[in-house]
C-alpha cells in the first residue's frame, strides 16, 4: 500500500484457556463499550457485568430512522401497533432521497411527516440536513450514550463519544413498539492513535490509511475504542469522519473518548443553541466534565491496532475499494483524469471541510470538462459556511451545490458517474457501481484532495495547485497485537457448572451432525437467490429447494432437516436480505455455526428465530481435519454437534465419540430465548404489545 513497504507486528499474547470457567465478569472489568451497554441494558440479572460476547436487551437513548421512516412505519402498524412507547425517543429525519420531487417520494414524504405529527415524534423535513449531522447538531447523539439508527453510518456518533451502531427495519419498529430491542456485545479491538498528524493531512486520511493498511477484516463486526497521547489535537470534525468510515472498515462502531477537546466542542454548541435547549445543556456537560466513561485498568480488548499519525500523508482509496489505499504524490504521477468531484455526504460536509476545500480552489476555476458538486452536511453548516464566504469561494471556482443531505454518495439526484468516467469523491464509499454507472472509477480522498483534483483536472495534491510538488512518499508505521482471551478460573467440579434459565418452549440442547461449508464470505445471494427476493408469495417448500442454491447446487442432496451447518468467516455477508436466514430455517435447520457472520445476517438470524454462535476454534479443527482432502463447498463430517444450553457448553464429537471440542460458548439470557420462542423479533413485539 502506498507505493512503498510498511511493517504491521503481529504478537500474540499466550495465555492458557480453560474449557469450563467462571464468567468473565469475575475475572475482567470492563471497556467503554461495555460500559455504556450495560448503562443503557435493561432486564439483567442482579450484579451480572456486560462483556463482549452477552446477548443484551437495549433500550436505547434514541433511534433515528430517516427515507426509510415510511417502511418502518408500515411495520410497525402490522405488528399491531397504534401508539408508539416513548415518542421521546425517535426521531425522523428526511435525507437520503430529498433531490427526487416526484409525486411518489412526495407521498411517502408526506406520509412519514404527518405519522410522526399524529405520535408526537420529533421530525426533521428535507433540506435540514443528514440524519447523522442533525442528530449531533441537535444532542441526541451524545457523549456516553447509546444512539442507534437504521442506516450503517449511525458510527458516525462515536466521533463525539457515543456508541452508534446500525440496526435494521424490524429493530427500529421493535423500538418504537416497545422502546426496546436486543444486541449482541461484539469483540472490542483498541486503535491507538499516536502522535499528531502533520499539517495538510486530516481525518480522511487517517480512516483511509487504517482500510488501506489493516484490509484483512482485522476488525469486522468490532466496537473499537479510539485512544492515543496526543488525541485532544484531533478535532472533532476529524474524529467524526473516522467514526463514520468505521463502517467501511468493517466495524460496529467507533468511539472517541470524553476530553477537554470535546467539552470544549460542547461548550461552543451551548453558546450557539442557547441556555434553553433541551439536550444540550450546562448541566449536562458539567456531568460529562466531572465523571467521563473510561475503562477499567484491567479491561480486555480483543486486539490493539496502531498507527502514527505523524507518518500520515495524503491518500486515497480506490478504485471501487477503501482496502485499495495509495498516497496523493503516487497516482498524481499516474495523471488519473477526473470526470466529477465530489463534497458531499455524512462523512466530510462539515464547516471545517468546506472551509479546507475553499482554501485550495480561491483565485482558481473547477478544470474544464469536470463537474464539482458540493452539499453540506445540514443547513445550519451551510449558513456558517455562506457567513465565512467559503461557500462563494466554491461557487465562484464553479462548484455546482445540492442541497443539504444526501444523494451521489448514494446513487440518487444528480451527477451520478456514467460509464467511463472516473470520480473522486469526499464521501465514504466507492463500491462499484454505488455512485452511478458499474462501469465508472470511484476513488476516495480528502476535502483538500478532492477540490485539488477538480482544479488540476486529475487526481492531485493541494501543492500541485500552487505551483508546488506533491511531497514524496514516506514509511508509514503501524503495528497489531492480537490477544488471547483472559485466563479464566476452572469450575471446582465441572459436572455441576451453575445451569441457567430456560424458558418453557426454548430446547435444552440442540443435536445434530455437523456440515461443513468450506468458505469463507458465503454471501446473501449464494445462500437465497436474489431473483426470488422481491417475490412476496414464495412458499416455504421452494424456499428450501433454492437455499444455497447458488453456493452449492448440490447442497439440496447433501443436506437433511437437523443438520447444523458450520461455515467460515464473515458468513452472510452481501445484500441484508431477511430471506438468507428465514430459507435456512425452511430446510428444518436448527441454528448456524461459523468463524464469524456478517452483522445484518446475524442480526436477521435471531430476529427470524434462527439461532447462531460464533465458533472459529471450530472452524479451525474442521479445515485441519481435511486440510489433505479435496475441497467441497458442502462436506458432510460425521461430527456430532451439541449445545448444551443451560451449561452454555458445546461438544463435538466425530464419527468415533472422541470428543474433538468442549467449549464454554456466550449465554443465551431469557431475552434472547424470548425472541426465539416468540418465532423472532416481531412475535416477540405482539406478544409484549398484548401485555401491554
Amino acid at each position: 500500500m502506498f507505493g512503498r513497504t510498511f511493517s504491521v507486528r503481529l504478537q500474540a499474547l499466550r495465555v492458557s484457556r480453560r474449557n469450563f470457567s467462571l464468567t468473565r465478569s469475575a475475572l475482567v472489568g470492563q471497556n467503554v463499550i461495555e460500559k455504556i451497554v450495560q448503562k443503557f441494558s435493561v432486564g439483567l440479572p442482579k450484579g451480572k457485568k456486560v462483556h463482549s460476547g452477552d446477548y443484551v436487551t437495549i433500550q436505547p437513548a434514541y433511534v433515528m430512522t430517516h427515507d426509510n421512516s415510511w417502511p418502518v412505519a408500515l411495520k410497525f402498524k402490522g405488528l399491531g401497533a397504534k401508539h408508539v412507547k416513548n415518542n421521546r425517543q425517535i426521531v425522523n429525519a428526511l435525507d437520503h432521497d430529498i433531490q427526487n420531487k416526484s409525486e411518489k417520494n412526495l407521498t411517502k414524504y408526506r406520509n412519514i411527516e404527518n405519522f410522526a405529527k399524529s405520535q408526537g415524534i420529533d421530525f426533521y423535513p428535507a433540506g435540514r440536513g443528514i440524519g447523522h449531522q442533525v442528530m449531533i447538531e441537535e444532542g441526541y447523539a451524545f457523549p456516553g450514550t447509546l444512539t442507534v439508527a437504521s442506516d450503517s453510518h449511525s458510527n458516525t456518533y462515536g466521533g463525539i463519544g457515543a456508541l452508534g451502531t446500525p440496526i435494521v427495519r424490524t429493530d427500529a419498529a421493535a423500538v418504537w413498539a416497545t422502546g426496546q430491542t436486543w444486541w449482541k456485545v461484539p469483540p472490542v479491538a483498541k486503535v491507538i492513535l499516536k502522535g499528531t498528524l502533520p499539517a495538510g493531512t486530516s481525518g480522511k486520511d487517517v480512516i483511509v490509511a487504517l482500510c488501506g493498511l489493516f484490509n484483512k477484516d482485522e476488525v469486522l463486526n468490532h466496537a473499537l475504542e479510539f485512544s492515543g497521547d496526543r488525541l485532544d489535537q484531533l478535532p472533532i470534525d476529524y474524529r467524526l469522519t473516522i467514526a463514520n468510515m468505521t463502517t467501511e472498515w468493517g466495524a460496529l462502531s467507533g468511539v472517541f473518548p470524553v476530553d477537554q477537546t470535546l467539552i470544549k466542542f460542547y461548550r461552543d454548541r451551548l453558546q450557539r443553541l442557547g441556555p434553553n435547549h433541551p439536550r444540550v445543556t450546562e448541566k449536562r456537560i458539567d456531568e460529562l466534565e466531572r465523571n467521563p466513561i473510561r475503562p477499567d485498568e484491567d479491561a480486555y480488548y480483543d486486539k490493539t491496532l496502531t498507527i502514527d499519525l505523524s507518518t500520515i500523508e495524503p491518500c486515497v482509496s480506490g478504485p471501487n475499494s477503501v482496502k485499495i489505499s495509495n498516497s496523493v504524490s503516487k497516482l498524481s504521477g499516474d495523471n488519473i483524469k477526473v470526470n466529477k468531484a465530489y463534497l458531499v455526504s455524512c462523512t466530510n460536509s462539515r464547516l471545517s471541510d468546506i472551509k479546507s476545500a475553499a482554501s485550495v480552489v480561491k483565485g482558481h476555476k473547477v478544470a474544464p470538462g469536470v463537474e464539482f458538486y458540493v452539499a453540506a452536511a445540514s443547513s445550519l453548516i451551510q449558513r456558517d459556511a455562506e457567513a465565512s464566504g467559503a461557500w462563494k469561494t466554491l461557487l465562484d471556482a464553479g462548484a455546482i451545490p445540492l442541497p443539504a443531505g444526501c444523494g451521489p454518495c448514494i446513487g440518487l439526484g444528480a451527477g451520478l458517474l456514467e460509464p467511463g468516467e472516473v470520480g473522486i469523491s469526499a464521501t465514504n464509499r466507492n463500491f462499484k457501481g454505488r455512485m452511478g454507472s458499474r462501469d465508472a472509477l470511484a476513488y476516495l480522498a480528502s476535502p483538500a484532495v478532492v477540490a485539488a483534483s477538480a482544479v488540476l483536472g486529475k487526481i492531485g495534491s493541494p501543492a500541485e495547485v500552487q505551483g508546488l510538488p506533491c511531497p514524496p512518499e514516506h514509511h508509514v508505521s503501524t503495528s497489531i497485537m492480537v490477544n488471547d482471551k483472559p485466563a479464566e478460573t476452572e469450575s471446582a467440579d465441572n459436572s455441576t457448572a451453575t445451569a441457567g434459565q430456560v424458558l418453557d418452549g426454548f430446547p435444552e440442547k440442540i443435536t445434530g451432525e455437523i456440515v461443513f461449508l468450506d468458505s469463507d464470505n458465503i454471501n446473501t445471494d449464494g445462500i437465497y437467490p436474489g431473483k426470488y427476493t422481491y417475490q412476496d408469495d414464495v412458499p416455504r417448500e421452494t424456499m428450501a429447494k433454492v437455499c444455497m442454491q447458488n453456493y452449492d447446487p448440490e447442497f439440496g442432496s447433501k443436506t437433511k432437516a437437523g443438520d447444523i451447518l458450520v461455515a467460515g468467516y464473515n458468513f452472510g455477508t452481501g445484500s441484508s436480505r431477511e430471506q438468507a436466514a428465514t430459507a435456512i430455517l425452511a430446510r428444518d435447520m436448527p441454528m448456524v455455526v461459523a468463524g464469524s457472520f456478517s452483522n445484518t445476517f446475524g442480526r436477521n438470524a435471531i430476529n427470524n428465530a434462527l439461532l447462531t454462535l460464533q465458533i472459529p476454534e471450530l472452524l479451525a479443527k474442521l479445515r485441519e481435519q481435511y486440510k489433505n482432502e479435496k475441497k467441497l463447498p458442502t462436506r458432510r463430517t460425521g461430527w456430532i454437534f451439541n449445545w448444551d444450553v443451560p451449561k452454555s457448553v458445546v461438544t463435538v464429537k466425530n464419527a468415533s465419540g472422541d470428543v474433538i471440542l468442549k467449549q464454554k460458548v456466550s449465554e443465551v439470557g431469557p431475552n434472547l430465548q424470548a425472541i426465539i420462542v416468540e418465532g423472532g423479533l416481531e412475535g416477540w413485539v405482539r406478544a409484549e404489545l398484548k401485555k401491554q
